[in-house]
């Protein structure tokens, strides 16, 4: 008779209960414990270790010990693993070699792209359109599934106020509506309705991980609680009502106690407040470094007070501390119960995902799916629409025809890993468009393109611990004469009808574990563009960076400024349909863009405090103004905002009024407008930010044409967590509503809220 558990036709609840009643304590333990899998094929059993080199000893033991527990039922998870025909082996074993058959789940960091890389998350919140975050996760699922992968540990949904901060590239940026938004897109995108193209999706870090202290990467973070509830946890609020499956949980110390350990973030909020029914994993290793982090006595007793705070999973490199989940139970330290609890979760996803029924991967199909042209057509739409243009003369957009002859400067116009940013482990190089193959591509015979490496790029003092994962790592060579190349640079510019220069960080000087003391571009870059201008051939400047830089010496001294971040796969292409006008940039700033270092973190939506008027001479020796504010971008087409009205000027607690604007395209040509919605509370019982984003949308409008654009405010965008009293509160009060393009927008009208 097959057992209860095997039958799809039972419900999952009845499966479940079925399946934990069969288990030992040891095996609902394994149920709960990730694996990190770095090597490349399984191990032979008959391989001995010994004789491999030094470097390779450690993970090939390592396989062979990760192995061994899964065909002993003991392993819950596996990690890193993005082979498919490695997959099916290790899933073999899972479901054919332990007692109950209970199939593993493979996660994998799948970020912006597994085969066909897309723009980083920030260039993507930057495009302001969840739908196209939303397509471009659902490819990668696509690719990823095809490989065996089951969950990707994304969207990283932390706010970043930070620039120095590394991670700041993987999130939304500093707003929580933005970020909110996205977060539940990519949710949606990863997940779709969980069939055999989709993933689970993992928002990450729960939470304030994106507050660390100096924007050191794993610092603690002290967040108050109007902060926290207002700004920091919104996204992952929005990632949980989207339907997330699992929540992973952040390293750092949040106000003196480890997220990882936190009964009050993990339970209270995220299970109590929110009704999340998923699964919650740690970072790598975050359970053991409880002891670590002097919050734990030991192992034992950091699984055991992970368990007990909410957390599932153990996502471990070697030696879990949830090893010693048995050793709690049997000694009345740890209640059954909660290990049962934790272990419905988990097996909840597996039954949700099918993996019962069909838990191997068609090696064969896999290759087509990574490979697929319409995914490598949305990852360049993708990034046309993320690309935000900070300033311009009016020499953008160019006209092949009216510059004959194009220099292309910087090594990271032709670098082909630069151009595909960080956080992705199976791209494919050698078809990455790079900036220069873009513009040569785009203007064919029309024009020359010459090129040249310029400056170099300074490596990293300490270097990024993913560089010994890389299957291309580029760097300036150690013969690189700046002098020299420089002058090459410069006579090229004064032979050239235009110079674009290409600049900003290598991949690996941004992201985890690559956080800066400083937002100057690296090396002799200003220097360069500086010495470019002086030639007086106009320069356009193209930022590769995922985090503001100090422009200072650059904005306003050439002809134009675009952000083109990490734009993927086919980004060359992307940047050359938005130099040469095919697309007209519509991408806006996702955070404010400070002049100097010494102002982060600044963010637009502070609060007026002491002598507001004084805001912007706060220092004595520089504007404590941003450089280009929260939600700017230029376009080649020019739009004008007009008729700011209200279906009613009061509202009461609790109701909703209507806000519309007219935009109008002045120009010739269609193009993309962000229309952006702000509000400023002026009383009430606590104080609120000078101005707060409530809505927007990205629209389309025709030459000529005028859109009325409309959004509703109401309780969910009016309401904010109150430090006096410690809740939810919507006041009686006075509201500015502003609509525009940017968040200094001057169109304003006001709406009453009365009781």
């Amino acid at each position: 008779m097959t057992e209860p558990y095997r039958d799809p036709n039972l419900p999952v609840t009845e499966r479940v209960e079925d399946l934990l009643g069969r288990m030992t304590v040891e095996e609902k333990a394994g149920q709960l414990t990730q694996f990190f899998f770095f090597a490349p094929q399984e191990v032979p059993d008959d391989l001995d270790v010994s004789t491999l080199p030094p470097e390779q000893q450690a993970y090939a033991r390592g396989a062979r010990v990760v192995s061994g527990r899964v065909s002993a039922g003991t392993v819950g998870s596996v990690l890193f693993v993005r082979d498919a025909a490695l997959a099916n082996g290790l899933q073999r074993r899972a479901v054919e070699d332990t007692r109950l058959g209970v199939p593993l789940l493979f996660g994998f960091d799948v970020i912006h792209g597994l085969r066909t890389i897309f723009p980083v998350p920030i260039a993507t919140a930057a495009s302001w359109d969840p739908s196209s975050a939303e397509r471009g996760q659902a490819v990668a699922a696509r690719e990823a599934r095809a490989v065996g992968i089951h969950w990707a540990f994304a969207p990283m949904v932390d706010i970043a106020r930070d620039a120095r901060w590394g991670r700041i590239i993987e999130g939304a940026g500093e707003d929580p509506v933005l970020a909110a938004a996205m977060a539940a897109a990519q949710v949606r995108g990863f997940q779709g309705d969980l069939g055999p193209e989709s993933i689970l999706a993992g928002p990450k870090h729960f939470a304030g991980y994106g507050a660390a202290r100096g924007g050191r990467d794993y610092d603690d973070s002290d967040i108050s609680d109007s902060e926290l509830r207002n700004v920091y946890l919104p996204p992952f609020k929005a990632a949980v009502d989207a339907g997330a499956a699992n929540i992973m949980s952040a390293y750092m110390d949040l106000n003196g106690v480890p997220a990882s350990g936190n009964r009050w973030l993990l339970t209270d909020v995220l299970r109590g407040e929110w009704g999340f029914e998923g699964f919650v994993v740690s970072d790598a290793n975050a359970v053991k470094s409880l002891e670590t982090q002097h919050f734990a006595a030991d192992p034992a007793d950091a699984g055991a007070r992970a368990l007990r705070a909410g957390l599932d999973m153990e996502m471990a490199v070697s030696d879990p501390a949830f090893t010693h989940l048995p050793g709690a139970v049997a000694e009345g330290n740890l209640d059954e119960a909660a290990l049962d609890q934790a272990v419905r979760r988990v097996l909840a996803a597996k039954f949700a995902l099918g993996l019962f029924e069909s838990p191997y991967v068609d090696v064969d199909a896999a290759p087509e799916i990574l490979g697929r042209a319409d995914h490598r057509d949305a990852a360049r739409a993708a990034a046309e629409r993320t690309m935000v243009l900070l300033s311009n003369d009016g020499t953008l957009p160019l006209d092949a025809a009216a510059t004959p002859r194009i220099a292309v400067i910087g090594e990271l116009a032709a670098s082909r890993r630069d151009v595909l940013g960080p956080w992705i482990f199976d791209y494919d190089a050698a078809e990455s468009v790079t900036l220069l193959d873009g513009i040569r591509a785009r203007v064919g015979d029309a024009a020359v393109v010459d090129y040249a490496p310029g400056v170099g790029i300074p490596r990293r003092v300490f270097p990024s611990m993913f560089d010994r994962m890389e299957s291309l790592l580029e760097e300036t060579p150690d013969e690189h004469d700046d002098d020299a190349e420089l002058a090459r640079a410069v006579e090229l510019a004064e032979a050239s009808d235009v110079a674009i220069v290409v600049t900003g960080q290598r991949q690996n000087q941004i992201g985890e574990k690559s956080s800066v003391s400083t937002l100057d571009l690296p090396g002799r870059a200003v220097e360069q563009i500086e010495a470019l201008a002086a030639t007086g051939t106009p320069v356009v400047v193209v930022l590769m960076t995922g985090r503001p830089v100090d422009l200072r010496r650059v904005d306003g001294k050439v002809a134009a400024i675009v952000e083109a971040w990490y734009p993927g796969t086919r980004g060359g292409e992307a940047v050359a349909s938005v130099l040469f006008g095919d697309v007209s940039p519509a991408g806006r700033l996702p955070f404010t863009w400070p002049r100097h270092v010494g102002q982060v973190p600044m963010v637009y939506n502070h609060y007026r405090t002491f002598a507001p008027q004084d805001q912007g001479e706060r220092y004595w020796d520089e504007e404590s103004t941003p450089l280009y504010p929260f939600g700017h971008g230029l376009s080649y087409a020019a739009f004008a905002y007009d008729n700011l009205r209200v279906d009613r000027d009061v509202v009461p607690v609790g109701g909703t009024v209507q806000v519309a604007v007219d935009v109008t395209n002045r120009s010739d040509r269609a193009a993309d407008e962000v229309v952006q919605l702000y509000i400023h509370q002026r009383h009430g019982e606590a104080t609120r930010p000078v101005r707060e984003l409530k809505g927007f949308e990205r629209v389309t409008i025709g030459a000529g044409e005028t859109r009325a654009v409309e959004f509703d405010l109401g309780p969910d965008q009016l309401r904010y967590w109150s430090a006096a009293s410690r809740s939810w509160v919507q006041d009686e009060t006075v509201i500015d509503v502003y609509v525009g393009g940017d968040s200094t927008a001057p169109l304003a009208t006001v709406v009453t809220v009365q009781g």
